[in-house]
Order: C-alpha cells, then structure tokens, then sequence
C-alpha cells in the first residue's frame, strides 16, 4: 500500500536536514524546517520546504528498492544546473547531498518555480483553445530549443554517450522489466524483436530530457500557454534527441485512438495542436527531418510501460508514498498494445515485421 501523506512527511528527518543546511547554506536557513509532499510521489518523492520565509523543492528517489541507475540526484542537480540562463526555462539548483547519512539517500534542492500545472485534463480544461494550442507549440519550441544547445557549451560533453544511445537504451529497459515485472507479458519480447531489427542510425546527438510531457513543466499564471519551467530530469543524458520526441508523442493523444493511459485524452482537448503539427513545429525549429519517427514513438510506448511497472511493483512492495498507484498495473496492457498496434502499421518496413 502507498504510505499516507502524513507517513511521507515524517519518513524526512527534518532536524537532521536542519542542521545539515545550517552548515553548508550558512545564513540562509531563517528557522525550523517544516515540508509537505508535492503530488503522488509516483516517481521521486518531491517536498516542498521552507523555513517560514524561504521556500525550496527537495528531490529524493523513491523509497524501497530502485532499480540500478534509475533516479539519480547527481544527475537532475547537474543538468539543471548546467542550463541555468540557457534557453530552457529550468529552476535555479541550490544544493545537492550526497550525503546518504542525512535523509538516507541523496537529494537536492531547488528554488520553487511560482507557476502553474497543465497535466492533467481538468487542469487543462481551464485554458481557452487558443491557449491550448500556443502550449502545445511552445513544448515542441522547448524541446527544439534544448536539442539544440551544444552540450559542451553548458559543461555537460561528459554527460552521457551518444554513440550506441539507442542499442544501450533497449538493453537497459529490457533488463528493467526483467528485474521488475510483476506478471509475464509477451508483448514486450515482441516489440523488443521489432525494434532491433527496425533500429535507427543517431543523426542528432545531443541532450535528452527523457520525459518529455505536459505533466513535467510549470506555465506562467498570467499566461498559461508559456512555460517558465522544464522539471523532471532524472533521466537526461546524452543521446539521440528524438527519442525525446518519441516521449512527447506518446504522451500526445490522437483521437480515435487508445489514449495513453497516463494522459488520458489530454492533448485531444478541442486547441491542442495534432501530432503532426507537433512534428513539423519542432522539426522546421530545428532545421531537420524525421522520417523514422514511428520507430521512435513505439519506443517511448514500451519504456513507459516498463516504468510504470517498476512503479506498480514498488507499490506492491509498500514503498510508494503518496496516493494514485492503485490502477498503475491496468496502464501497462494498453501500452505495450498500443505500441504493437503503431509498429504493425508504420510505413518503417522492419517495424512492421
């Protein structure tokens, strides 16, 4: 079971945190520490704290056991420290610990980003058609914006490897089921096959978000179609940068068709631009052309079906805090068979076989 809000709060020892920042933010710590859980904790539990006058966000990996190399501090610190003043919107970084003695596991802070949230459906109700289609528009200029950004111009040339991105990335999926599934799905074996075969050559190496959707960015409050904030990245690196564009289509709903089951019809709300307007925005923004864009989205279906696994399995073992989790499993079916159903019908010959 998920442990209560109440419970995640009290798993942080805040006296212990207290003391910590006393010493390495010398004067910037006003009073007492107190926090409360942003969101459902789903991936790494996220707290808002202050001080009574200050207010930060601190970021810690998931309680129980995490997969290897899944959700690490280290690296959300350091990208978004990197990109501070580029042109991604990204909050200021303040501290990083990796100090596991202290809260039991590294963290680290950043400043709270006053903006507000378009992820959900409800939430994205409340915006005019016009506003949601300059969303929409702006997400691809975002993502376009980061890709083009040299990455040893920010100090991140040791980031990651391009070179065999993709190969690495369907090994380490692939192993991530295996270590978290909680039942057998032939689906998976499958599109693994395809993918292999189909296996596209990188053209544009460069830094990737790896969760690239509407639910990760934060929107000015006096205008809801401009984003002033790109959160969430515990899986950047370097790599093929439209495997980022793959993630951002799979998150982007087609009428008539299985909606992705996290998004729920999200971006079929009447303004939102269609797929396809999503794709020539960012590619004419780029300069570039994408013509194995299938191979690209079957991928993101699969990988978020394996994380929501390894979420549902965490749930299962009692280490999810927050609430949420409890039709996480019923997500991962519809996934893999909407992948399949994409792969069977691509223009991309290998995929199709």
């Amino acid at each position: 079971m998920a442990a209560p809000m109440a419970d995640a709060v009290a798993e942080l020892d805040l006296d212990a945190l207290g003391v910590h920042l006393q010493a390495t933010l010398p004067g910037r710590i006003a009073g007492p520490l107190s926090a409360t859980l942003v969101g459902g904790g789903r991936s790494n539990p996220t707290y808002r704290l202050t001080d009574g006058e200050n207010i930060w966000v601190l970021r810690r990996p998931p309680y129980g056991h995490v997969l290897p190399s899944a959700h690490d501090m280290k690296r959300e610190y350091t990208v978004i420290d990197a990109l501070a003043g580029s042109a991604v919107p990204v909050p200021a970084a303040v501290h990083l610990c990796e100090d596991v003695h202290i809260l039991g596991a590294p963290f680290y802070l950043m400043e709270l980003v006053d903006g507000g949230s378009v992820g959900t459906v409800s939430q994205a109700e409340a915006l005019t058609p016009g506003q949601r289609h300059r969303l929409g528009l702006d997400l691809a200029d975002k993502l376009a914006d980061l890709h083009d950004i040299d990455p040893a111009s920010v100090g991140l040339s040791e980031f990651g490897r391009p070179d065999g991105y993709l190969e690495r990335q369907l090994s380490r999926w692939e192993r991530q089921w295996t270590s978290s599934k909680t039942s057998e799905r032939s689906e998976v074996a499958a599109l693994l096959g395809k993918l292999r075969r189909a296996l596209p050559r990188t053209r544009f190496p460069g830094i990737v978000h790896g969760d690239v959707k509407l639910d990760n960015v934060l929107v000015a409050h006096e205008d809801p179609a401009s984003i002033v904030a790109v959160l969430d990245w515990e899986m950047a690196t370097l790599g093929d940068t439209l495997a980022d564009v793959g993630i951002m289509l799979s998150f982007w709903d087609v009428p008539g068709s299985p909606f992705n089951p996290v998004t729920k019809g999200l971006a079929t709300l009447d303004g939102f631009p269609t797929r396809a307007e999503l794709v020539d925005r960012y590619a004419t923004r780029r300069g570039i052309e994408l013509p194995e864009i299938d191979w690209y989205t079957v991928f993101a279906d699969l990988k978020i079906a394996v994380i929501l696994e390894g979420i549902h399995a965490r749930h299962l073992q009692g280490d999810t805090v927050g609430e949420g989790f409890e039709d996480i499993a019923d997500m991962v079916g519809p996934l893999l068979q909407r992948a399949l159903e994409l792969a069977e019908t691509s223009s991309l010959h290998e995929l199709r076989h």
